[in-house]
């Protein structure tokens, strides 16, 4: 805890991803965290389209150090029947607090039909979705935004805030123009500057931290965000409170 707030990453993973050398030892991740004063990770998995296998995993994980790790409930259309009791399930049952979408692994566009269960859920709780975006087909922020207005009451996250130009600028219109849509951090692209523009732009009470914990080291992703030049205020709510808000915590 810094300055009487407590630090919450809003993108995590559990699970494994070879190709990356990812893995989910919670060691290492809490070292990280403690390294530099993260208080809690958001935790999802997202290599099992029946949702259910990874939520379980995730909630196993969770377990283990639950005063640290917030679990994000995963489903995919790609198996829609699962869809409305898989979430209720993780939501309900297993106490998660936000959902998680990942559209690469879909033909669906974030604007598309298909995703309107997962939308119309968590608007009818209030919850928050984080949802990759980035250059792929599927999954621009501008596809995002078209979808946040139809559903006002869900909170829509931008996870890695679009990346890259233009789909970082298609993230802040988005925030711009839509009172329910967020910004998170997390990228390799992250040049300096860049946590800054999307403060002035989109707003402080915008813009979540977000590590990719434990794709990403969270210690360099944090460091983007401390040393940026935005003011103290700013920082709060980039650093936590805004992720307090949202998860209802």
């Amino acid at each position: 805890m810094i300055a009487g707030y407590q630090i919450i990453d809003f993108h995590g993973h559990v699970g494994r991803w070879d190709a990356f050398a990812m893995g989910d030892d919670p060691a290492p991740m809490l070292r990280a965290m403690d390294a530099v004063g993260i208080d809690r990770s958001c935790l999802f998995n997202i290599f099992h389209p029946d949702g259910r296998s990874g939520n379980d995993q995730t909630a196993a994980f969770v377990a283990q150090h639950p005063d640290r790790f917030i679990g994000f409930a995963y489903v995919s259309p790609m198996l829609p029947e699962t869809v409305g009791p898989e979430l209720k399930r993780a939501i309900d049952e297993l106490g998660f607090k936000a959902i998680k979408i990942y559209s690469p692994y879909t033909p669906y566009p974030l604007d598309h039909p298909a995703w309107d269960p997962v939308y119309g859920f968590a608007d009818e709780r209030g919850l928050a979705i984080i949802a990759h975006t980035g250059g792929e087909a599927t999954s621009s922020p501008e596809q995002l935004g078209r979808a946040a207005p139809r559903f006002p009451n869900a909170k829509f996250v931008a996870g890695h805030a679009g990346n890259a130009e233009p789909f970082r600028g298609q993230a802040i219109a988005a925030a711009q123009a839509w009172p329910n849509f967020y910004l998170e951090t997390c990228s390799t692209f992250r040049t300096p500057g860049v946590v800054e523009e999307l403060v002035s732009k989109a707003g402080a009470d915008r813009v979540l931290f977000g590590s990719d914990v434990p794709l990403m080291d969270p210690r360099p992703q944090l460091g983007k965000i401390i040393t940026a030049d935005i003011d103290a205020e700013a920082k709060r709510l980039v650093l936590g409170a805004n992720a307090h808000r949202l998860l209802k915590l």
